[in-house]
């Protein structure tokens, strides 16, 4: 491409946006700026029962200098990323077919075999498209495995969504009483209010139905007059608004029944995989918040579809949704600038969200339809934990009980019986995959348990692994990598320390498993699966040196908060009665291998609850029950929260918790 006389001065910054940024190891190809570039993507397919779909094909044109990566987010082309695209967590993984010589960064050398180099494998946020390309795209795996229920307690119902049927007395010259009048002196318990839209379909309705109608009611707000007796069909979705994984429930409010549950990854995962680098891509696009929004509401409309359809249900039905999520997720979903939520001192828009119309955050249900949101206690501990320490009875149960929810954030609290004091703790993104060598999401193919035996018979197997969806292991998720370093260590594999142990004493301690140990370049590991017997460790499933340090780092951060949480109550670890591990990832975390590494308090693994989805949980149980409602608006009196950076004990309780068996 020649430049043209006199063309314009050009800057990448001119055409900058979250992923845009300088990546380490990419050295830009020479180019003015000037034209656009074509790329062609093929993209594989995926059904939501995880069968393969036929390949679809996507021509997009863009300006020359754009990653792949980026021109595949600007066109709505999803390829896996938890970095937002800034070449450090190794997911976007791409081939390009064109015949061009591509550059090889060291990150690309880290992450691909020299086959598959060869064969024009890339991460798509380090390729510049300075030419036309083709590109082919994996499918990206949209329904990870997801805890869809938790802990809860039962509830009495009594929802905001009623509905009244009423046989009303037509109106007459001696009964000029107005519709709404009319219609309120028969439901006379409740002090009816109506806005415009209601009342255009009052008159209406009334009349059309020979004044037998069902006044649906929103707390006390007329939100609609359907003719004849619809008493029987009233449903509310409950979200649990993640920050890498949705779930939404249909429930039946007139029952309290739960009639169709499903999750899908949130679809602002292009945005990057945690909350910080979302909040960076709004400040350094101006289109970003925009973007984020959109891709919240999307996620939330195509949960609202699903459940619906598979309920047989009129989403015209729905009245009401409930939304348990982070404080970011909660800002992006409302459009709110998230940026004071990244940078110190950490504040919040609004502790207490307001109720909005569900069409306003992107939900085509009843028109009329509310979206509540769950309050926050601070920046770090949003309305998913206010909405699980709801479900969980943190403020109504007098053990001594710490409630963790594990994720690339962490959430901890800590209740006595009388007082309740929480916190947040930065674990990185260790525990879903992110920065481990061959990390994954829990998918099909990840390995989520492994265990080790090194006195096992020669004709048996020294290491076993279980795997999602019992196919060939393709990466390690969260629980696995917790599973093989917590194995390691109990068979000295790996000291206290975190080292794996020199070969030659690998070679006394377990001579079953010594033959695992290997290196990947100069990088020690060990080998938990090889495709073939002749396999090169590259091209195996391992565990890494630096795979432990990740985790190291990950897990001593989540002990030091819970702590220093003890020490605000004048407790010792062996005053807990029980750890509630939340969330997803919590639900398949193995309670053993989470004491050996020092995870959560050492204490007898019947203690350690697996406790779900209870984000999700707190979500039902506002929109069954008012009481209850108003109970997750009355724990941001009752608990404290405790700033982990503020505290000048944090740096030693830090470094004092790296080492694994910590208690």
């Amino acid at each position: 491409m020649t430049k043209p006389p006199d063309g314009p001065d050009f800057s990448l910054a001119d055409i900058a946006r979250e992923g845009l940024i300088e990546r380490p190891g990419a050295e830009p190809a020479a180019h003015d700026g000037t034209g656009r570039v074509d790329l062609a993507f093929t993209v594989a397919g995926r059904a939501e029962d995880g069968a393969e779909l036929p390949p679809t094909q996507r021509d997009v044109r863009v300006p020359p200098g754009v990653t792949v990566f980026d021109a595949a987010s600007w066109n709505g082309i999803a390829i896996d990323s938890t970095c937002g695209g800034h070449g450090t967590c190794h997911k976007c993984k791409v081939r390009v077919t064109s015949s061009v010589e591509l550059p090889v960064t060291r990150h690309d050398a880290r992450t691909f075999t020299p086959g598959q180099l060869a064969e024009g494998w890339r991460l798509g946020c380090l390729v510049q498209a300075t030419r036309d390309l083709a590109v082919e795209v994996p499918p990206l795996t949209t329904r990870p495995k997801a805890a869809t229920v938790g802990i809860g307690r039962q509830v009495i119902l009594r929802p905001a969504v009623q509905k009244r049927y009423v046989e009303l007395e037509e109106p007459t010259l001696a009964d000029q009483r107005t519709d709404l009048a009319r219609l309120g002196d028969a439901i006379d318990d409740l002090e009816l209010t109506a806005d415009v839209h209601a009342l255009r379909r009052l008159g209406t309705v009334l009349r059309q139905s020979d004044f037998k109608v069902t006044a649906v009611v929103v707390d006390e707000d007329l939100v609609d007059i359907e003719p004849g007796d619809t008493t029987a069909t009233r449903y509310a979705i409950a979200f649990d608004l993640g920050t890498t994984t949705v779930v939404g429930t249909l429930l039946d409010v007139g029952t309290g029944t739960p009639v169709a549950v499903a999750s899908t990854l949130n679809r602002q995962q292009p945005f990057g995989g945690d909350v910080i680098t979302r909040i960076s891509a709004t400040m350094m696009d101006d289109q970003a918040l925009d973007r984020l929004r959109d891709a919240a509401g999307a996620t939330l409309a195509e949960l609202a579809t699903r459940v619906c359809r598979e309920a047989g249900v009129d989403p015209a039905h729905v009245y009401e949704v409930a939304v348990a999520g982070n404080a970011t997720m909660t800002s992006l979903v409302l459009g709110l600038d998230p940026e004071p939520l990244g940078v110190a001192p950490f504040v919040m828009p609004v502790a207490q969200p307001p109720t909005v119309l569900a069409a306003d955050i992107g939900l085509a249900l009843h028109p009329r339809a509310r979206a509540f949101f769950f309050p926050a206690l601070g920046a770090y501990v949003g309305g998913d934990i206010v909405a699980g320490m709801l479900a969980t009875g943190m403020d109504r149960d007098k053990r001594v009980r710490l409630f963790i929810d594990v994720g690339t954030n962490c959430e901890i609290v800590l209740s006595d019986g009388d007082r309740i004091v929480s916190t947040a703790a930065p674990a990185g993104p260790a525990f879903e995959g992110g920065a481990i060598r061959c990390g994954m999401r829990a998918a099909d193919g990840a390995i989520e348990v492994i265990k080790v035996d090194p006195q096992a018979p020669a004709d048996e197997p020294a290491v076993t692994l279980g795997v999602i969806g019992d196919v060939e292991p393709k990466g390690l998720c969260g629980s696995g990598l917790v599973d093989a370093v917590s194995e390691l260590v109990r068979v000295g594999l790996l000291d206290d320390t975190g080292r794996l142990v020199p070969d030659e004493a690998a070679k006394e301690i377990a001579p079953a498993l010594a033959d695992r140990l290997a290196r990947v370049g100069e990088e020690r590991v060990f080998v938990l699966h090889r495709p073939t017997p002749e396999a090169e460790p590259a091209e195996c499933v391992y565990l890494s040196q630096r795979d432990v340090r990740e985790l190291q780092f990950a897990k001593a951060a989540i002990s030091t908060g819970w702590s220093l949480l003890l020490q605000e109550l004048g407790l010792e670890h062996r005053d807990v009665q029980q750890v509630l591990l939340a969330g997803s990832f919590g639900s398949y975390l193995s309670p053993a291998s989470a004491v050996r590494i020092g995870l959560v308090p050492k204490l007898p693994v019947l203690r350690i609850v697996a406790a779900g989805n209870v984000a999700g949980e707190g979500a039902k149980m506002a929109l069954l029950s008012v009481r209850e409602r108003a109970g997750a608006s009355a724990l941001l009196e009752e608990v404290t929260y405790v700033e982990l950076s503020d505290r000048p004990d944090f740096n030693d309780a830090f470094v004092e918790q790296l080492a694994f068996g910590q208690s």
